[in-house]
């Protein structure tokens, strides 16, 4: 049996300097707003770590493994009221649920050639501004230039993630409750401000309806607020898309 690249993958020196050109694409487009982002939300995130009794290194490994804000805010908000390591990792597990649907979105459109053991590693680097980023621009990219911008994009985003958790935690002290809260919600926030460059109808319907249930289902169950309104919004969003969908396939 060859062990050569199947056909379509392509090869060469040609085909290197394509993917080096990528990569640093992901690099230059991460080292703009994302990177400083995300950044930021890491240092209040750090901040929170120091508040609430996590060790440096703790917090430092919450930011490298976990990489993922919501899961680390309530990892330590579980810690801070004493809950077991157990409780605390399945909330965390909880919370990056989400993480399937969005995996499952991006892998497919990276060729399967590019597909390796080396998509275990990408799968973690997938996070919300990293998704966003991946669903505006893939569709821009030649099929074989996303795995390397996604690469060059997502080392970026998580690189970050320790010196601004580093230095949150270092200036805990200085920092001011309502600022570091502010710092961890830059990143949401910027996740939706993405969303205004991306054309499907069933994103922009999903953000909206979200918008409106939120604070809806909030008054109504707080505990269950973001689960009821995403999970409402997005299915209604799916299905008025698809019903779009469907007039204009029969109105051609």
């Amino acid at each position: 049996m060859s062990d050569s690249l199947p056909p379509s993958a392509p090869t060469g020196p040609a085909s290197e300097l394509q993917a080096q050109r990528a990569f640093r694409q992901g690099v230059r487009a991460a080292f703009a707003a994302p990177a400083a982002v995300l950044f930021a939300g890491m240092i209040g995130f750090g901040a929170l770590s120091q508040s609430v009794g996590i060790s440096f290194l703790g917090s430092i490994a919450a930011s490298a493994l976990i990489y993922a804000l919501p899961g680390q805010i309530v990892m330590a908000e579980m810690m801070a009221v004493g809950a077991t390591g157990l409780l605390v990792s399945l909330a965390a597990a909880l919370t990056a649920a989400r993480f399937l649907p969005m995996t499952l979105t991006v892998m497919p459109q990276i060729p399967s050639h590019h597909r390796s053991g080396a998509a275990f590693f990408m799968a973690h680097l997938l996070a919300m501004t990293s998704w966003a980023i991946a669903v505006r621009e893939f569709p821009r990219l030649a099929p074989d230039d996303r795995r390397p911008y996604f690469l060059g994009f997502g080392l970026v985003c998580w690189g970050v993630c320790i010196p601004g958790t580093a230095l949150g935690y270092l200036l805990a002290g200085h920092v001011p409750g309502p600022l570091t809260l502010a710092l961890v919600f830059l990143n949401p926030l910027f996740f939706l401000l993405n969303f205004t460059e991306v054309r499907p109808l069933g994103f922009r319907l999903a953000i909206l309806f979200g918008a409106v249930l939120g604070p809806l289902t909030y008054l109504l169950t707080p505990g269950y607020s973001l689960l009821l309104s995403g999970l409402v919004g997005g299915s209604l969003a799916y299905v008025l898309q698809r019903r779009t969908l469907a007039q204009r396939a029969e109105g051609t």
